[in-house]
């Protein structure tokens, strides 16, 4: 694993400065704290900080090929490295190591800019092409591994995180939009970022910067497998547990300690499962962080499984402190990022990190295998919207006034009032705002007027996606979209930035591409039966989990953030949601603002979604000094 940056300028106007170059690099030695490395040719430079992983001795970057004129560098993991290898070697090409990053010039060699469909694996990978003078960055399948890019007609720089590019002098300003949609989201959806300069290498995307042009195309899109409705269900289950026990053999490589995050929840148990079927006698070290409130705790459950699976087992109750939130937690992300599961992941990096180098995760299994509670009540809203609208419009809103507010685990009233304010809007936009924290008229009273008539509806992050996915059902086409955005932009990048932070590699073999294609190319009625969210994956598993694993409800991994505003956080809210800071920053308007820490206070309304997504957004612009 490693953080990469570099640049690129048309020879006639500009030379990169090899000082700058390794400010850029070095604002990534979290992502790399073993080795540095930098390649300057005149108008062209990369550059890597690395955390080695495979070939720990000699595997160090950039790499190139015979010829010396093909140089790249690489975050990630290459898992078919060795059969590429062999098939590169019997091509006649040389190999200095036996790290997977060497592979990348030499298939460039042969494939040019089409190489990456060649990959198996996570990755984020710069080339530079001396003889063409081309700069080729691509991006893997799902988008584990993150690229930033700001291009000009003079040049391109990049990195793989926005605070290499700032290193590099790149002057910046807040893209109004991307701001609206983080509001909404809490977090920025790509293509953009926080900054108008600044912008997101999409999943599966290769760009080409040649003679001053920048170019991107696609090499790869779930949307085009076909799909194998004939499959039966007992034949589903055998090929999926066995698609997943082959990914997790190939995830196991490492010359270095590796382990598991495991919660009580069927996606990281069923990759420990298949670890343990993949080594039967090895040593397997599982990581669990839980909460003394027994609603967010999965310790219990996690316990189990690690008794039952042998595995070498250490848990901790995470109790948050507010000064890790400002000074460790919150700057991890380089723009605006308020999922509130950021903390315990946080503390679940830390504690791995004592102990491993490299863990795996179960993230991606809700996506490919329809475990989010919004795919029921997509289903549930379909028949919803044939009631009598006297009942739906207003009968129904009239009752939720009178329900009393809970601050509590996803509580009966949150639900409700949640699934009567979206169940009548058309599908797509009713499967898009189960998620959204503030609501477009919502924004219009928080945001400034002046700012607010510069954006349009923060739906527009997830329109195209749902109507690329036509050809699914209408199970697979939420599946599609959320694979295309939430995934990217919440969960990976959440695990991606807190991992790093700690120096600490996480991989995701459910997300490897036959597994991923596999799931698509399911009906949904496999994956979600009537009203049982991720059917398959509980089925195919359960003779390796406890029976209570398999068919436990879905906890996920929440935090208990309403107690926590109201306690432990609360100085941090008081400061960084003050009248004083609030005006200062100029996006927000205080009245607003101080409406929904008022009402969530004194406990007449359940707002810590809200909250948490404006502490969050104050404390980043706090931190980048980013006032307008």
């Amino acid at each position: 694993m490693c953080g990469i940056s570099g640049m690129v300028y048309d020879p006639n106007t500009r030379l990169v400065d090899p000082d700058r170059l390794l400010a850029m690099c070095r604002t990534l030695s979290h992502r790399g704290p073993d080795d540095e490395g930098m390649y300057v040719t005149g108008n062209a430079g990369l550059a890597m900080r690395r955390l080695a992983v495979v070939d720990v001795r000699s595997g160090r970057q950039p790499v190139r090929n015979e010829g010396k004129n093909i140089h790249a560098v690489f975050n990630g993991e290459i898992y078919n490295h060795v059969a590429l290898r062999r098939e590169l070697m019997r091509r006649g090409h040389r190999f200095e190591s036996a790290a997977d990053s060497e592979v990348i010039p030499h298939l460039y060699e042969e494939h040019g800019p089409d190489f990456p469909g060649r990959l198996e694996g996570m990755f984020a990978i710069a080339v530079f092409d001396e003889a063409a003078q081309r700069l080729v960055l691509c991006r893997d399948r799902i988008g584990i591994k993150p690229l930033y890019y700001a291009s000009s007609p003079t040049g391109l720089v990049f990195g793989s995180e926005i605070r290499a590019i700032l290193a590099a002098g790149v002057s910046v300003t807040l893209d109004p939009q991307a701001l609206s949609n983080y509001l909404s989201l809490m977090y920025v959806p790509g293509p953009r970022s926080i900054y108008h300069e600044i912008r997101k290498l999409p999943p599966a995307t290769t760009l080409i910067w040649e003679n001053g042009v920048c170019r991107t195309r696609r090499y790869w899109d779930l949307a085009r497998h076909e799909q194998r409705a004939d499959l039966s269900r007992d034949a589903a289950e055998r090929t999926l547990r066995q698609l997943v026990t082959d990914s997790v053999e190939r995830h196991l490589m490492a010359d270095v300690p590796l382990g598991f995050f495991m919660s009580g929840g069927i996606d990281s148990t069923s990759v420990v499962a298949a670890a343990r079927r993949a080594r039967p006698d090895g040593m397997l070290r599982t990581f669990t962080v839980g909460f003394p409130d027994r609603s967010y705790d999965e310790r219990p459950e996690a316990a189990l499984v690690a008794r039952h699976l042998r595995t070498n087992h250490t848990d901790l109750a995470v109790e948050p402190r507010a000064e890790d939130v400002v000074n460790r937690i919150a700057p991890s992300f380089d723009e605006p990022f308020a999922d509130p599961s950021m903390v315990p992941t946080y503390y679940l990096c830390q504690l791995a990190r004592e102990h491993v180098t490299v863990a795996l995760s179960g993230d991606g299994g809700d996506e490919l295998f329809a475990g989010y509670h919004s795919y029921k009540a997509d289903k549930l809203a379909r028949y919803y919207r044939y009631l009598p609208r006297a009942l739906t419009g207003r009968l129904a809103p009239e009752l939720l006034r009178f329900m009393p507010t809970s601050h509590a685990r996803a509580s009966l009233d949150f639900r409700a009032r949640r699934f009567v304010e979206n169940a009548l809007e058309d599908p797509a936009r009713s499967h898009y705002l189960w998620r959204v924290v503030f609501r477009e008229a919502r924004k219009a009273r928080l945001l400034r007027p002046d700012l607010y008539a510069e954006v349009v509806d923060a739906y527009e992050t997830h329109e195209p996606h749902y109507l690329a996915g036509d050809r699914f059902d209408a199970l697979t086409r939420f599946q599609y979209t959320d694979a295309n955005v939430y995934l990217v932009e919440d969960v990976l990048a959440k695990m991606d930035r807190l991992s790093m932070a700690h120096s600490l590699e996480v991989r995701v073999p459910l997300l490897a591409t036959p597994v991923a294609e596999f799931a698509f190319s399911l009906p949904g009625r496999l994956k979600m039966p009537g009203y049982r969210p991720k059917r398959l994956l509980r089925d195919a598993m359960a003779d390796a989990l406890p029976p209570k694993i398999a068919t436990m409800r879905k906890k996920g991994f929440n935090a208990p953030l309403p107690r926590w505003l109201t306690g432990v956080f609360r100085p941090l809210v008081a400061e960084y949601l003050s009248r004083a800071v609030v005006e200062r920053q100029g996006y927000l308007r205080f009245e607003e603002v101080d409406r929904l820490v008022t009402q969530h206070m004194e406990r007449t309304a359940e707002h810590s979604r809200e909250l948490w997504t404006l502490l969050m957004f104050s404390l980043w612009v706090e931190e980048h000094k980013a006032y307008r």
